[in-house]
């Protein structure tokens, strides 16, 4: 998904409609069920209380290329079209504007400008907007998207500890979106699309120091992309895993978008509704890309609206929408079907240790048994392992601790014996 590889793309007045239309084929859109405002109160208020929009708005989240100062009209009028269409807030066009990922056009420099310009740009036509239909409050989130580099993987078959940017590298990137989202006067954040867990930790830390550093806050939402069928992310983690990873976090909402449509999707939406003790998002794509199809995509908007639809009568969401291949039709068809059904009702949060790798760990009433011996510091056997780059044995000790009933092991990551990376996992 990125977002600058359609800026080839050049439009004059006269193809202006022509360049609308074929950017609607991956805009995304998605729809909460209850008002929100521009404060975090204002947002948790209504989102369980309005009762004269029992449904609530629709988030229009407009993936849009980060780097096309010169067209901004054709923008600005995406924008509109989805709030007519029924958006009350619409997401900035800044998916990919981050200094990492604008580094491979040599556009880095540009960053904080194009920020700030597409939070105005939205501002501008949620002000159109409200000015011609005053009924209900329209917002502006801002668009944070994932990176083409990650610290979780190596793209290095053959040096599996190798990383393309640092943790400071990352925070700092989103802590200069976020800024200037800020600065263009978004009314909330969203972290959209993450495939790489430890990736979001970054943007959640940079956008925290944010906060800090100009006095205020805004609601802040997270959505992770499911990948395949496995039901993993791209990392390895399970829904409830992801979940547990950022659950330390002040979030508005926790989600899942893009990546699958929705017949795929299903199982982990109702995952993620049963273990997140707040509001629950989704938007997912028209289904799986088919080149085949008009648009690109096989749902249609009286397709994939009633499967949403069925999800909010079950009780699985408070935020519901499209992802990539949705167009204003789908929306519109989304926020008439869901109109009137009432959110997800948060559940009962508990207090318990849960921990997570790839899989969700948590402490029970009875013992937990800790397997110590992949302890380096503790065990010289297999600190000999270790240091001998003979992982494979070193492994064998892990596997033998948790099939004699471990749950967790100790996870090594100990840069002073020269170990790069290796993750242990109990099961």
């Amino acid at each position: 998904m990125k977002a600058c590889s359609r800026t080839r793309r050049r439009a004059c007045p006269r193809a202006r409609q022509t360049e609308i239309h074929e950017t609607y084929r991956t805009y995304r859109t998605y729809r909460t069920h209850e008002t929100c405002g521009n404060t975090d109160q204002l947002i948790h208020q209504n989102i369980m209380m309005d009762q004269s929009i029992v449904c609530g708005p629709l988030f229009a989240v407009l993936v849009l290329p980060p780097c096309r100062y010169g067209e901004s009209q054709i923008i600005e009028q995406i924008h509109r079209e989805y709030l007519a269409a029924g958006a009350d807030i619409i997401e900035t066009n800044t998916f990919n504007a981050t200094a990492i990922s604008q580094e491979d056009f040599g556009l880095q420099k540009l960053v904080a400008g194009m920020n700030r310009t597409a939070a105005q740009l939205a501002k501008s036509a949620v002000a159109e907007c409200m000015t011609e239909d005053p009924s209900r409050r329209r917002y502006v989130a801002g668009s944070i998207g994932p990176l083409n580099r990650t610290l979780s993987i190596s793209r290095d078959v053959n040096d599996p500890g190798k990383r393309d940017v640092t943790w400071q590298q990352v925070t700092g990137a989103y802590g200069e979106q976020a800024q200037a989202l800020l600065e263009g006067g978004v009314d909330l954040l969203l972290v959209e699309t993450t495939f790489d867990t430890l990736n979001l930790k970054a943007a959640l830390f940079g956008i925290e120091e944010v906060f800090a550093k100009v006095g205020y806050r805004v609601p802040l939402m997270a959505s992770g992309t499911i990948t395949d069928a496995s039901g993993r992310t791209l990392t390895g983690q399970t829904t409830e895993a992801f979940w547990i990873s950022i659950s330390h976090a002040p979030l508005l909402s926790v989600g899942l978008n893009c990546a699958l449509g929705p017949k795929e999707l299903r199982p982990y939406i109702e995952e993620l509704s049963r273990v997140a003790p707040i509001y629950v998002s989704c938007y997912p794509n028209a289904g799986l890309p088919d080149p085949l199809s008009p648009t690109g995509f096989p749902e249609t908007p009286e397709s994939l609206a009633p499967q949403l639809k069925e999800w909010a009568e079950l009780g699985w969401l408070n935020i519901v929408g499209g992802c990539c291949g949705t167009t204003p039709e789908h929306i519109a068809a989304l926020a008439e079907l869901v109109r009137g059904l009432p959110p997800r009702k948060l559940p009962e949060k508990r207090i318990q240790t849960r921990l997570s790798g790839l899989e969700p760990y948590q402490f029970s009433s009875t013992f937990t048994v800790i397997g110590e011996r992949t302890n380096i510091t503790g065990s010289p056997k297999f600190s000999k392992l270790i240091l001998a780059g003979d992982f494979d044995a070193a492994l064998a000790v892990a596997r033998q601790q948790v099939e004699g009933g471990a749950g967790p092991c100790w996870r090594l990551a100990c840069n002073a014996f020269k170990v790069k990376a290796l993750l242990i996992r109990s099961v």
